[in-house]
């Protein structure tokens, strides 16, 4: 038995420790958002945070999440506040075309922003080079984290953001 928290909750999985994370938390726990692209860490739809870090799911056995924090998706922005910041801006900026990748997208985002509240374009480009875009969107997931951290910084109380 693995024990994984994911999105706060717990589970008690009978899964072979050596399936991929992916697999654990689409068909064990019902989270869909999470994606598989590729199936070998190329493409960065299946990003999700293991302990605040963005990580591939699709080749991270699942022992190796045990009794750690792994948020996905569904855990980007489900508090009281509502949608998160990159979220919204997601929304703001029109950013998916087919959205397959999105969910993966926004994960590498929220881990950018939590590390960098000011990134300029060399810092998004870097941060966001592992997650492929097959409609090419890449201009607009720029502007929508640019305009994600225009939020989160509107929203800080003084002195709380500081460049990362």
């Amino acid at each position: 038995m693995i024990t994984l928290t994911i999105n706060g909750e717990r589970h008690d999985i009978d899964v072979d420790p050596t399936t991929p994370l992916l697999w654990v938390i689409r068909e064990q726990t019902g989270l869909t958002g999470t994606k598989f692209g590729c199936g070998i860490a190329q493409c960065g739809a299946c990003t999700v945070h293991l302990n605040g870090s963005p990580i591939r799911s699709c080749i991270t056995p699942v022992a190796a999440a045990a009794n750690q924090e792994i948020t996905t998706i569904e855990g980007i922005g489900s508090n009281e506040a509502g949608l998160h910041a990159v979220q919204q801006a997601w929304i703001d900026e029109q950013v998916p075309q087919c959205g397959y990748c999105q969910s993966g997208q926004i994960m590498s985002a929220v881990a950018l922003l939590e590390q960098n509240q000011s990134p300029n374009d060399e810092d998004i480009d870097r941060a966001m080079s592992g997650n492929v875009c097959r409609c090419g969107t890449y201009p607009r997931i720029r502007r929508g984290i640019k305009r994600a951290a225009a939020m989160l910084a509107e929203s800080a109380p003084s002195g709380e953001r500081s460049n990362g």
